[in-house]
């Protein structure tokens, strides 16, 4: 995990585009880790294909040399892949196409992680840093989800979770048989003890056995990559995000809070400030970054909904007062002793899902305005 901080960093880095019928916000945020690893890449229109999209996440971990380059080069290494050339000018994009542009893809993994392993600071040993990737590339048809890694990609559609990445975990059956035929061990759920992913791109120490290939070593950089035909009628969105965020939250809360966050936050608001939130304070200790893709049959604001949303944090603060209120010695009026209070009470319209959690952030700094203290920030409670 790395060194933490004595409280975390909560500044946010944010952008967002819009086009091809599609808008996106990326959002990241250090929390509680002294250092920030995430990069990300996003792009709508791209070169030569202006029809297309890509957004991708990159959690890099023993520094951020290997998921910068990456944000910078990755997509440039795909696109120049000769099979995904061949296959995006065909006159027909078919399943031949289709799996030789897959073909490509994993090819250009493949080139950039031998590219940047000739780089004078991996030569020199000076970055022994490595990074997954997990990133969704848009066509007019069809979404090539593709990782490396544990940070993990959601195609929400109809309401439900249609699709997710799976995570290269060391004690997954295929990776641990790789990871042993190449001379290593997995102990402690990690690679010799030591890496908790098996596929990242860098992380070269792990990849010096002569007698293996590129994706047999003990730590692999080819992707998985998977592809779903578009339905432009029911797909609401899709999240792009490091493992911080998954640390804390299943597929299935994330997706349920995201479609109220949709339903019930102004035209205006960052839906990725909320998610960012909610995770430090249910407890993530690790960067985070979050890419919302807003797909066409996202979910749509309900003003019923807002209003009760709003109703509801009006209740929550009239609670807190009432339990600052009875609590007899001022100088101690301490978070817990509030919250404890809070989750005993019952509120109507609670999110779904996720519950008072999500709106922990939002308690907290009504605390601190009232009791004039700071934001109760604590990382032994897992965020508070």
């Amino acid at each position: 995990m790395g060194a933490l901080l004595d409280k975390p960093e909560t500044n946010k880095e944010q952008c967002e585009g819009e086009g091809n019928g599609i808008r996106y916000e990326v959002c990241s945020m250090q929390g509680w880790r002294n250092t920030m690893e995430d990069s990300h890449c996003a792009k709508i229109g791209l070169d030569g294909l202006k029809d297309w999209s890509f957004f991708a996440v990159f959690d890099g971990h023993a520094g951020e040399g290997v998921s910068k380059y990456c944000a910078d080069k990755l997509l440039e290494a795909i696109l120049e892949s000769e099979d995904f050339k061949k296959s995006v000018t065909a006159e027909e994009f078919n399943e031949e196409q289709i799996e030789l542009a897959k073909k490509g893809i994993k090819n250009g993994f493949l080139k950039l992680d031998k590219k940047m392993k000739d780089l004078p600071e991996m030569i020199e040993k000076k970055d022994k840093s490595g990074s997954t990737a997990v990133c969704c590339l848009i066509s007019p048809k069809h979404y090539f989800f593709i990782n490396c890694g544990d940070s993990r990609a959601l195609l929400s559609s109809n309401g439900q979770v249609k699709f997710n990445t799976n995570d290269h975990k060391p004690y997954n059956i295929i990776e641990k048989e790789r990871i042993q035929n190449a001379g290593g061990s997995v102990m402690l759920q990690r690679i010799n003890g030591s890496l908790a992913v098996s596929r990242a791109l860098g992380d070269y120490e792990y990849k010096s056995n002569e007698k293996k290939t590129d994706c047999e070593q003990l730590v692999s950089p080819e992707p998985e990559i998977n592809v779903i035909e578009r339905n432009d009628k029911e797909d609401e969105f899709i999240l792009i995000c490091c493992d911080g965020i998954f640390d804390v939250v299943s597929n299935d809360d994330l997706c349920t809070y995201t479609r109220y966050l949709y339903e019930v936050s102004p035209e205006d608001s960052k839906i990725t400030y909320h998610l960012l939130d909610y995770c430090l304070f249910k407890g993530s200790l690790d960067n985070m970054t979050v890419c919302l893709v807003t797909l066409p049959a996202h979910p749509k604001r309900n003003n019923e909904k807002a209003e009760l949303d709003k109703q509801l944090e009006e209740d929550i603060l009239k609670e807190i007062k009432l339990a600052l209120d009875s609590i007899c010695n001022e100088e101690n009026r301490e978070f817990d002793e509030v919250m404890n209070c809070l989750e005993n009470k019952t509120f109507n319209n609670l999110p779904p899902a996720v519950g008072l959690d999500a709106k922990k952030k939002f308690i907290a700094e009504k605390y601190s305005e009232i009791t004039d203290k700071p934001i109760p920030y604590n990382q032994n409670y897992r965020g508070w």
